[in-house]
C-alpha cells in the first residue's frame, strides 16, 4: 500500500468521519482537513481543524502507513512537526511524543477504509497481469462530467508543459516573440525525426541573418540547407551549385560555422515528409510572410489560420525529393493535416504562451474554439483510449489530453494524482 492511498482518502473526504474516535479512545471530530501539502517539505497537511476530547486545535497533520515512520523518517528532531495535532496512520504500532512528552493524538484507518476501496486500489495497482493502462477494466465505467472535466484539466496541463521551452527561448532570444515563433515552426516543421535538427539550424545564426534573407527566397534556403548541412558538396545541378554559392557567401558574410555532417534523418519517412522538402516550404512560407507569427497570433478561427499557412516548395523540389535524384513533377504544398499538426503541437501553445506573458490569457475564448475544431489526432494512445471507451476522442483536446494522461499519469503509475484513478478508488 502506498501511503498516496491514504493522503488521497484523507484529502478528498473518502472516510467516514462520524463518530470517531483516537487511538486512545478520545472522540474526535475532523472539522477540517486542511491544505494539502504536495510540494514543500514538513507535515503532510497545513490547517487542519479537529476536536479532540472537547477541545479545538487547528495546526497540521501528518499521516504514515505505520506510526513508526515519524521516528523511522526523524521527525521527532525536525521543529516542522512540533505543531502536528493529529498522526493519521494505517496502522497504530507505537505511541509518539511531542518534545515535551506530550503524546500526539492518532486516527488509525485499517478499520475505517472500506473494503470496497481496498479492493479497488489493489485492482488498480495488481501487477499479476499485463495492462496497457493500471484501469483499462473500468475505465469504461468513469463519469462521462468529470472524465471530460479531467481532460480539459490535462490538456491545460499539457499547454504549461510547453510553456517551459517557450519561456526558455523566449530568454535567449531577449523577448523577441518573432525569432521564439521562427524557432518553434523550424522544429514543427522537422516533425518527431528531424524537430531537434531543424530547431538547432534555426539557433545556429543570430535570427536577423535570417530576417535578412526572408526577402530572397533562394538566400532564405541556402541559409537554411546550409546551416542543416544538407548542402551536397559537389552537384552536376544548376540549383544546387547556386545554393551552396550562396550559402558560401553567407557563411563568410556573417561568419556562420556550418556543421560538418548534417543530422538530419531519412529512414521511415514518407517522401513528403522527407526533411529536404519540408525545410524548403518551410523557407518559402517565411519569404512570403515575413511577419507570420504576428499574423498567426491574430488569427481566430482554423481557415484564418489555414490561409496564412499556405506553402510549397520552390521549383527544384517539384520535380525532386533529394538532391541530385530527379522525380516525377509534383507540387509539394503543406496538406490540411499538416497546418493542423502547427496549429495544435506549435500556434496553440504559442498562443497559450504569448497570451499568458501578456497576462492577457482567455483560454475559453481564444485556445478553446481552435482546438475543438479541429480534429483528433490518430496514434497509438488515442486508439488504444477508444478501444477502453468509445467516442472518448472527440477533438484534438482530447487526443493532447489522452497524449498527457497516458505518457504523465498511467506510464509512470500516478494513479493517485489522477481523476479516472482517484474516481475509480472512491467510489
Amino acid at each position: 500500500m502506498q501511503e498516496a492511498f491514504l493522503h488521497s482518502l484523507w484529502k478528498y473526504k473518502k472516510l467516514n468521519l462520524n463518530q470517531l474516535k483516537t487511538t486512545t479512545g478520545e472522540a474526535l471530530q475532523v472539522l477540517n482537513t486542511g491544505l494539502h501539502n504536495e510540494t514543500e517539505s514538513g507535515p503532510d497537511f497545513f490547517k487542519a481543524e479537529v476536536i479532540i476530547a472537547g477541545q479545538h486545535w487547528v495546526g497540521n497533520l501528518e499521516i504514515h502507513l505505520k506510526s513508526s515512520d515519524w521516528y523511522a523518517h526523524h521527525h521527532e528532531i525536525d521543529p516542522a512537526y512540533d505543531n502536528v495535532i493529529l498522526h493519521v496512520v494505517w496502522e497504530d504500532d507505537v505511541s509518539i511524543f511531542r518534545k515535551d512528552n506530550s503524546e500526539i493524538p492518532c486516527l488509525e484507518l485499517k478499520h475505517i477504509v472500506t473494503k470496497h476501496q481496498i479492493q479497488a486500489y489493489k485492482d488498480l495497482f495488481d501487477k499479476t497481469s499485463q495492462k496497457w493502462i493500471n484501469c483499462e477494466k473500468h475505465f469504461h465505467d468513469v463519469d462521462e462530467f468529470k472524465l471530460n472535466s479531467w481532460l480539459e484539466r490535462l490538456y491545460v496541463e499539457r499547454l504549461e508543459e510547453k510553456n517551459q521551452l517557450i519561456l526558455n527561448l523566449l530568454k535567449v532570444s531577449n523577448n523577441n516573440w518573432d525569432e521564439v515563433g521562427f524557432k518553434l515552426m523550424a522544429k514543427a516543421f522537422g516533425l518527431n525525426v528531424n524537430g531537434e535538427a531543424f530547431l538547432q539550424m534555426s539557433s545556429s545564426a543570430d535570427f536577423k541573418v535570417f530576417q535578412k534573407c526572408f526577402q530572397n527566397p533562394l538566400q532564405l534556403e541556402a541559409l537554411c540547407f546550409g546551416l542543416c548541412g544538407m548542402l551536397p558538396p559537389e552537384s552536376e545541378e544548376a540549383y544546387p551549385k547556386q545554393l551552396q554559392q550562396e550559402f558560401d557567401f553567407l557563411k563568410q558574410k556573417f561568419q556562420l560555422n556550418a556543421p560538418e555532417t548534417s543530422q538530419v534523418k531519412y529512414f521511415r519517412l514518407r517522401p513528403d515528409n522527407f526533411p529536404s522538402i519540408r525545410l524548403s516550404q518551410f523557407c518559402k512560407l517565411y519569404a512570403q510572410r515575413p511577419n507570420l507569427f504576428s499574423e498567426l497570433i491574430q488569427c481566430k478561427t482554423p481557415k484564418d489560420i489555414y490561409k496564412n499557412l499556405e506553402a510549397q516548395t520552390s521549383d527544384y523540389w517539384k520535380t525532386h525529393y533529394t538532391f541530385g535524384k530527379e522525380s516525377k513533377s509534383k507540387v509539394k504544398k503543406l496538406s490540411t493535416s499538416f497546418k493542423d499538426l502547427i496549429i495544435i503541437n506549435t500556434l496553440l501553445p504559442l498562443k497559450f504562451a504569448y497570451q499568458s506573458y501578456k497576462g492577457q490569457l482567455d483560454f475559453e475564448e481564444s485556445i478553446y474554439p481552435l482546438i475543438t475544431s479541429l480534429k483528433p489526432e490518430a496514434n497509438g494512445i488515442t486508439k488504444g483510449f477508444e478501444e477502453l471507451k468509445s467516442k472518448v476522442v472527440k477533438s484534438a483536446l482530447e487526443s493532447q489530453a489522452l497524449i498527457q494522461l497516458k505518457t504523465q499519469y498511467c506510464d509512470v503509475n500516478r494513479c493517485l494524482k489522477c481523476q479516472v484513478g482517484l474516481e475509480l478508488i472512491h467510489s
